[in-house]
């Protein structure tokens, strides 16, 4: 599921991929069907009626396939939380955090994200931690965020009961 690891930060606010792509999704549908009635509308001699049903399928098929995608992100992302960490970097660069939890295993990824206008995307994380126990560092407050003039480090840490694991990230948004 490539997209869940997809951070999209929109005036300071971080946005799921998975609602992205229903918001999309949606309007596809709409879409399709406003051209289905538009075509109602003007109903002609149609002379190809064996691709206007391929189409029809092709479209149904993409439409679905969005579908369980946009279902499989949501239900991926259902447990996480995002944080956007302060201070922020040099030339507007953020660190994001998403963390989440299943039974007794906590995860979290750090992203960097430029975002010198209102919007910014980043797909891949810049590093990542395990903690025992489902722990949230970041909720929690136990790290620490220091940046220099063109990067910075995020020290993740847990204690003696729910250590982390890779806790010490660097970070850099060029």
């Amino acid at each position: 599921m490539c997209w869940i690891n997809v951070v999209l930060v929109v005036f300071g606010y971080v946005v799921s991929a998975w609602a992205v792509s229903t918001a999309l999704l949606c309007a596809a549908l709409v879409s399709m069907r406003v051209a289905a009635v538009r075509r109602r509308a003007t109903a002609g001699a149609d002379a190809a009626p064996r691709r206007r049903v391929w189409m029809q399928v092709l479209r149904g098929l993409l439409v679905a396939a969005a579908a369980i995608g946009s279902a499989l992100g949501a239900a991926g992302d259902v447990s996480a939380e995002y944080h956007v960490l302060q201070p922020e970097g040099p030339d507007g660069c953020l660190a994001i955090v998403r963390e989440s939890s299943f039974l007794s295993a906590g995860r979290g990824e750090v992203y960097t994200v430029s975002t010198a206008g209102p919007v910014g995307i980043v797909g891949w994380p810049s590093g990542s931690w395990t903690a025992d126990d489902g722990y949230r560092p970041i909720a929690q407050g136990t790290y620490e965020l220091r940046w220099g003039r063109s990067d910075g480090t995020l020290t993740v840490s847990g204690s003696e009961v729910n250590p982390v694991m890779d806790g010490l990230h660097n970070l850099n948004c060029n």
